[in-house]
This record gives C-alpha cells, structure tokens and sequence, in this order.
C-alpha cells in the first residue's frame, strides 16, 4: 500500500517536473543560471571550479531529464498499450457488430421472401373465396329452383288430388244416379214382371 502510494508520488512529482523542464520559464532559468555561472570568473572565482561545477549540474540534470523522459514514455507506452487494448476490443466489438448486421441481413431476406410467400397465399386464398362465393351463389339459385319446382309439385299434387277427388266424387255420384236407375229398373221389371 506504501509503495503504491510513494510510487504515485514519485510519477506525480516526475510528471510536473517535465512539465516544468519543458516550459519557457525553465528555458529563462536556465539561461540565467548558465549566464551566472559563466560570469563567476569576472567575480573573483576559480574558472576551473566555475565550469566544474556547472558541468556537474548539468550532468546530473541531464541524469535527471533522461529520467524523467524515459517516465513519461514508460507512461505513455502503458497508456498506449492500454489503449491498443482498448482498439482491439472495439475491433472485435465493430466484427461482432458486423456479423450481427449480416445476420439481421439474412433475417431480413428471409423475412421478405416469407412475405412475398404469405402475399402469393393470400391472393390465392381470395381466388378460392371468389370461387366459393360463386359457389355458394349457384348453390343459392339452385336451392331457389328446387323450392320453386317443390312449390309448383305441391300445387300440382294439390290441384291434381282435387281433381281426381273431383273425377271421383262426379263417378260416384253418377255411379250413384246408375245405382238408382237400376234400382227403379228393378222396380219397374218386377212390377212389370207381376
């Protein structure tokens, strides 16, 4: 837990040191400071141990910069690495996403021709409907003239029944007149006989 914090540290402090190398205030520090130190001679100093000491301090700064960059780069390879990561992951959600598509594609085809197939079945069905819709009205007609034929037997059996109740009734009545005849034929014979 300590060394994540203290590692912490350390990038932050490593990261606002670039920050701070690389701005154009350290560019006027350092100019100054190698003014100074170079104008130290003028003042009374040695010039060996001027220009020792600035070569120590820029040798340990130039230990320090190497650092600090190959920090950051570390840091930036680690950030790049993660989003590689990051690319390969929406690379295989962009595939994923197009072999979706392809299959919606194929759902959507097959969707059509099952449409086009319901649209050919319906057309036939309403053929079918027409047809027995003829149907049932020839079938109609056809009861209507079997009524009509019933109605015309019923009225010829009814006016034929009378007719021959008719016949029946004028042979019985002349069967009747016959009978009578006869019998005053008898009558008369046998009064004629006597």
């Amino acid at each position: 837990m300590k060394d994540k914090k203290v590692t912490k540290k350390i990038d932050s402090f490593a990261e606002k040191a670039t920050l701070l190398i690389g701005s154009s205030a350290s560019l006027v520090l350092h100019t100054l400071f190698f003014i100074i130190v170079l104008s130290l001679p003028f003042f009374g100093f040695n010039l060996e141990t001027a220009l020792l000491v600035l070569t120590t301090a820029v040798s340990l700064e130039a230990i320090y910069l190497a650092l600090f960059i190959q920090m950051s780069i570390n840091r930036n390879t680690a950030q790049l690495e993660a989003v590689e990561e990051d690319l390969e992951d929406i690379q295989e959600d962009v595939e994923e996403i197009q072999e979706e598509m392809e299959e919606i594609g194929e759902d959507v085809e097959e969707m059509q021709k099952d449409v086009e197939e319901i649209s050919e079945d319906i057309e036939e069905i309403s053929e079918d409907v027409e047809g027995i819709e003829k149907n049932v009205q020839e079938i109609s007609e056809d009861v209507e003239e079997i009524q009509e034929d019933v109605a015309e037997l019923e009225e010829s059996t009814d006016s034929e029944i009378a007719r021959e109740q008719k016949i029946d009734d004028e042979q019985q009545d002349r069967i009747a007149k016959i009978e009578i005849l006869l019998s005053e034929l008898k009558k008369e014979l046998n009064s004629i006989k006597r």
